[in-house]
């Protein structure tokens, strides 16, 4: 039996503009997903995702090497369809196939199962950690793998391979992944809020890269913002580069800012991650922000050492 792990992520800074080459400051999470794969005899692929609490939500059964879908299930009475996920499923195996002509050519079979150690809902990379993973078992490139299925910057690929922040651009349409040292003086101040709600990141994405402008400014004033991210040596002066984040990206992709929209009572600083909308959010503050949260309906509140690998 093998067993690929992947870590889940947050984007810090750059979040769209990451798109058109904006260095972006990313935080590999201590939550992740498991895949493991165990050869059997019978020429099939039998896969089973299971959820943080270890319920089964998703099985299908494909016939190798032709890769056909016999059945699937799906445990779910809220999101997604078992037949549109397993035919995504099959859709990434088929691209690491391209990749590699190699993968399940084989006479034998396989179960696998997944394993995520954090809520579906929570937004930290359950499709990302699953491309990583697929990847390294089928021995294809990850990012090659993610964008010939799901498309997307990449980041949350960078994350699941890293251990530590990283710096993520792309440049040349190649991602480039520098390893970097975020761990500033006042992380006790800082903490992870998630709004209840998953946000769709593809269907972001592809609002944003309708839009005509090339926002060539913004990209170079959050790249700026990324490297002072590093610099911070004070709360308050890392509060002043989430408003001035907060407003680029506002005025970018033409939503109100979490704070002013959910928050405006809130004597810390607010800023939104990855796409707008849902999932987490990072919050400034101190040992009266988790009851802030909570008493708005808002029950997970992690603070940085809780979720930052």
């Amino acid at each position: 039996m093998k067993n690929y792990y992947s870590n889940g992520k947050l984007l810090l800074t750059g979040e769209y503009l990451v798109l058109d080459g904006a260095k972006s400051l990313a935080l590999p999470t201590k939550m992740g997903q498991n895949l493991t794969v165990e050869r059997i005899q019978d020429s099939q692929l039998i896969w089973a995702s299971y959820t943080h609490t270890g319920d089964c939500w998703f099985e299908a059964i494909f016939d190798l090497p032709k890769l056909r879908l016999v059945n699937c299930t799906f445990n779910s009475n809220k999101d997604g369809n078992g037949d549109l996920i397993a035919e995504k499923l099959l859709e990434i195996l088929e691209e690491a196939i391209k990749l590699n002509p190699t993968f399940l050519d084989t006479k034998n079979g396989f179960i696998v199962k997944t394993s995520l150690s954090f809520p579906r809902n929570w937004g930290l990379g359950s499709s990302s950690t699953l491309i990583n993973s697929i990847a390294t078992w089928a021995k294809v490139d990850a990012f090659q793998l993610l964008w010939n299925s799901f498309k997307g910057s990449g980041y949350d690929v960078a994350c699941a391979q890293n251990n530590s922040p990283i710096f993520y651009q792309i440049i040349d349409n190649k991602p480039i992944v520098k390893k970097v040292e975020f761990n500033p003086s006042f992380k006790d101040k800082l903490f992870f809020v998630h709004l209840n709600h998953k946000q769709d990141s593809k269907k972001g994405i592809s609002k944003f890269r309708k839009r005509e402008k090339y926002f060539k400014l913004e990209i170079n004033e959050l790249s700026n913002i990324s490297e002072a991210f590093l610099e911070a040596t004070s709360i308050e002066d890392f509060n002043q580069l989430i408003i001035s984040h907060e407003n680029i990206v506002s005025a970018v992709v033409k939503l109100k800012k979490v704070k002013e929209k959910l928050f405006s009572d809130y004597f810390g600083e607010i800023k939104s991650l990855g796409a707008w909308g849902g999932d987490f959010i990072m919050v400034t503050g101190n040992e009266k922000t988790p009851k802030y949260f909570n008493d708005k309906g808002y029950n997970t509140v992690l603070n940085y050492s809780q979720i930052i690998l």
